[in-house]
């Protein structure tokens, strides 16, 4: 018997958006009440082993924390069960890209690959935006081991906010870059790549680099969750 998957997702439909756009969107990942209580938990500062001031480090403008393990129960169970259903997508990618080390299939496993190589600490994160903040063009690399997707999840209704869009930016080799917006509403899941992402060409794949960041918020305030799967140094 398989074990119960609360967040499933469609797998062949995100390889397929991943292919064709370097990003998928996941309608409706959680409820509304499940992003509700997430959001709540954003003062308590039991939850988190440290909290970010992007403009006095020059990320942008917001605040972001990091949860601190034992991961609240949505949070690992969600880590958990992305992790598996994205391992044939990332052990794809490798292939395509001529990489001989494969992800184990269980996020466990990963994570002792990741302590081995001095990574212990949870990356996990909430991010609070409010009007005027952004968070620039970034790549969530926190050490020598790295699992080649992530997901940012909104938890606030799209109608409390204007702007704060999801930003995308693939740097093609020899090519202008290409961007993407990523507007979400409450409770959808976006899967995107950490760092490469494989591209077809006349010669075979080729790696395509991306990096992610946040429009300016216009109006209200925007959480979202990220969901990293590999720990940081």
């Amino acid at each position: 018997m398989s074990a119960r998957c609360d967040f499933a997702i469609d797998t062949t439909t995100v390889a397929a958006d991943l292919d064709r756009e370097g990003h998928a969107v996941v309608p409706g990942l959680l409820d509304a009440a499940t992003a509700d209580e997430l959001v709540a938990g954003f003062d308590d500062d039991h939850r988190y082993r440290s909290t970010i001031d992007m403009a006095r480090h020059g990320y942008g403008v917001g605040t972001y924390r990091y949860f601190a393990y034992p991961l609240p129960p949505t949070v690992a169970a969600l880590r958990e069960q992305l992790y598996c259903q994205l391992v044939p997508i990332a052990d794809e990618w490798a292939e395509r890209l001529g990489v001989r080390d494969r992800y184990p299939d269980e996020l466990p496993a990963f994570l002792a690959r990741c302590a081995a190589a001095g990574q212990e600490r949870p990356t996990p994160l909430i991010l609070r935006y409010r009007p005027g903040h952004y968070n620039c063009l970034h790549q969530d690399r926190y050490g020598e081991v790295a699992f080649p997707l992530q997901v940012a999840i909104l938890l606030t209704p799209r109608s409390e906010f204007d702007g704060g869009e999801l930003v995308l930016v693939e740097q093609r080799p020899r090519a202008q870059s290409r961007a993407h917006v990523v507007s979400l509403q409450q409770g959808d899941a976006v899967v995107f790549p950490n760092q490469v992402r494989p591209v077809l060409g006349t010669r075979g794949a080729y790696r395509v680099q991306v990096r992610h960041g946040v429009a300016t918020l216009r109006r209200g305030g925007r959480h979202v969750l990220g969901v990293i799967f590999h720990d940081a140094a």
